[in-house]
């Protein structure tokens, strides 16, 4: 003998037995009380959620006679009526249940609306019930439209959908719309328990929350959810064999998770996903519970006198864990986490995808040291002080043909700043045969190095012009043994600076200042030729004919005297000649390209439209010929002329020549100049 499922055998028989729609139970409790009823019902809402069942009760309420048969409209069906024992099995008459996604053409609609015209048979009502109605065709809904509007008086519909956004908007104005809600977790899990003590099955509050939240707001899905757990457990509800039976991943493997990213733990993060890859956990499933655990530790963070429940055995360890983190460590872990679950169809494989996730939350983790060992953390470009090694240069000279000797390899201190211009070349040398006052100070180099991609070379200025100085100072040579760095401020043409080796030292010994040498500004983009014109008109006036008949189109056009055909006929038309006739009327001669304009009813309907318009008779010959300077040519070529101008304007601003000079490549994007 097969045992009937718990969602069948607890379905709810009445308003009073129903849980989680309290805002529909009681809008219709009240309106079966006052007896204000309405002809159309619409109940919306996911899968499970009670929509079926509540369309039967409504029904009951509706037909119900009492146990005596002398009642009337309830709100409280007795449930021992004829008519209330026939509907829950399912063998009512009056109360008809079509399936919409298998009976969603115009001839099963039309077929039941037939039948709307006969009175009920044994009820009060007949009630109409269209279940997932958004999947009728858009015929069948019409069909229903006038009888739905205005049935019969014992005539009731009952629609339910779960995409409300498919109902035509013809029929939801018809209809009184009730949403029913998504169940929360802590009334499906009262509900369950309840249940399971009615079928006297022990059970813990840990599976019933697990099995509680993978129904995600479906009562319907947590009841067949605990039908299959009682079987897997044998009997009975434990939180272990249900979290096994569900691929749930345990809290251990979520707090695990947390500590190492708290931690910097990076070893601990990989062997993390590793216990989970070799236990089958979802990918998935562990962002899932990772993001649910970061919810809470941030509620904890931001709130912390709020009170846990007293039966969530989970508080305490999140009250743990929140400390772990900062709060906005744990805001950017859990937005990582929630986006994270897109990206897991992207990934070659979920666990690598989630490797790659929790790897990313050490590389936002502020001041983590990426990695281990001594080496340093890899840096982006753009740094502001870096150590290089320059190597033996090949030496370049501007000024002289013989060469200029580069020092050793030896490490160069280099500084880089935004330019603000085109950085000149700069070189300072003291005298020859002066004395110098000092020993420790390294010798000055006297070349300037220019750095370029990969290698620095040493140049040499044309003829640096030095100033006197106060004393002489002979010029020293390099010591081998010492080390010495270089401050370089590099722009586009960057320069070592060695005055600052001077300045250091003895800066009061130093009587003027170096003179800089020039260097030419770079030279600015040469404009883009112009571009041509697609037609070569003559200018206006030197055709009087054709400015005559670019007018009157113009006109036309703008009282809305010629549009599609005669428009284009007239726009491409050339005037060839026009002269006044002894009746009275105008004869114009007009030269066409295209043979399919010229077609009499294009003709006729141009001659009346400019007879309109000069309140006079008008004759058109059309010729079929190639056709120069017609008003669809002038109109292009201004346009042409137009953006010309703007494309001009743009390209002589001082601004633009700046941008495009300082940035060496850069260039306006063609087509992105639109004139006003």
């Amino acid at each position: 003998m097969s045992s009937m499922v718990l969602a069948r055998k607890y379905r709810p028989r009445g308003f009073d037995s129903m849980v989680g729609q309290g805002h529909v139970v009681q809008a219709l409790a009240n309106a079966l009380t006052q007896q204000r009823l309405h002809h159309a019902y619409l109940f919306t809402g996911t899968r499970g959620v009670g929509k079926t069942t509540v369309s039967r009760i409504l029904a009951k309420s509706l037909n119900c006679v009492g146990p005596d048969g002398q009642g009337t409209i309830t709100a409280s069906p007795c449930g021992h009526c004829q008519p209330c024992r026939d509907i829950d099995a399912g063998r009512f008459v009056d109360y008809v249940e079509l399936d919409a996604a298998s009976n969603r053409g115009v001839e099963e609609i039309s077929q039941l609306l037939e039948q709307a015209v006969y009175k009920p048979v044994m009820g009060r009502f007949k009630v109409y019930m269209i279940d997932e109605v958004h999947m009728l065709s858009n015929t069948a809904f019409n069909a229903m439209l006038k009888t739905l509007e205005e049935p019969p008086d014992y005539l009731k519909f009952v629609l339910a959908t779960t995409d409300p956004q498919k109902v035509p908007v013809t029929v939801l104005s018809r209809c009184l719309q009730f949403n029913l809600r998504p169940m929360a977790v802590q009334t499906v899990q009262e509900h369950l328990a309840q249940v399971l003590s009615v079928e006297q099955i022990e059970s813990d509050p840990g599976s019933l929350r697990l099995l509680a939240r993978a129904a995600r707001g479906s009562m319907r899905d947590a009841m067949s959810l605990t039908d299959q757990a009682i079987a897997f457990g044998g009997g009975r509800l434990e939180e272990g064999a249900v979290r096994q039976m569900l691929g749930a991943v345990d809290r251990q493997h979520v707090q695990r998770i947390i500590e190492a990213v708290g931690a910097g733990d990076g070893a601990g993060l990989v062997g993390a996903v590793d216990t989970l890859r070799q236990l089958g956990l979802s990918a998935s499933g562990t962002l899932e519970e990772l993001a649910t655990a970061l919810q809470r530790m941030a509620v904890i963070q931001a709130v912390p006198q709020m009170q846990s429940p007293e039966d969530d055995p989970d508080a305490q360890v999140w009250a743990q864990l929140a400390p772990v983190l900062a709060p906005d460590e744990t805001q950017l872990f859990y937005s990582l986490c929630i986006q994270g679950r897109a990206e897991l169809a992207l990934a070659p494989d979920e666990y690598n995808g989630l490797l790659m996730l929790l790897l990313r939350l050490l590389a936002f983790k502020p001041g983590h040291a990426y990695g281990a060992g001594d080496s340093p953390r890899p840096k982006a470009e753009g740094s502001a002080r870096t150590q290089i090694p320059v190597a033996e240069p090949k030496p370049v000279t501007k000024s002289e043909p013989a060469p200029v000797s580069a020092p050793a390899t030896r490490p160069v201190e280099v500084k880089v700043v935004p330019a603000e211009a085109p950085a000149l070349p700069v070189v300072r040398e003291p005298a020859q045969g002066s004395a110098a006052p000092w020993d420790d100070a390294p010798a000055e180099p006297k070349n300037a190095v220019e750095p370029s991609a990969p290698s620095v070379q040493v140049i040499k200025p044309p003829a640096p012009v030095v100033a006197p100085v106060a004393e002489d100072f002979d010029e020293r040579p390099e010591p081998p043994d010492e080390d010495w760095t270089t401050s370089v401020e590099p722009a586009w043409d960057a320069t070592v600076d060695v005055d600052a080796a001077f300045d250091d030292v003895m800066p009061a010994k130093l009587a003027a200042s170096p003179v800089v040498a020039a260097q030419p500004s770079p030279e600015l983009p040469a404009s883009p030729k112009k571009a041509t014109l697609s037609f070569d008109l003559p200018p206006l006036g030197a055709d009087p004919l054709s400015d005559r008949w670019a007018e009157l189109v113009k006109e036309l056009n703008a009282k809305g005297l010629i549009s599609a055909l005669v428009r284009e006929l007239a726009m491409q038309s050339q005037a060839v000649a026009c002269s006044d006739e002894p009746d009275g009327s105008v004869h114009w001669r007009l030269r066409v390209d295209r043979e399919s304009l010229c077609s009499d009813v294009n003709r006729e309907r141009l001659s009346a439209a400019m007879a309109q318009q000069q309140g006079q008779a008008v004759k058109l010959t059309l010729e079929k010929a190639p056709a120069f300077n017609t008003p669809a040519q002038r109109d292009q070529v201004a346009r042409e002329v137009k953006q010309r101008d703007a494309e001009a304007l743009i390209e002589g601003d001082p601004l633009v020549q700046e941008l495009m000079a300082r940035y060496p490549g850069a260039r306006i994007v063609p087509g992105s100049i639109q004139p006003l």
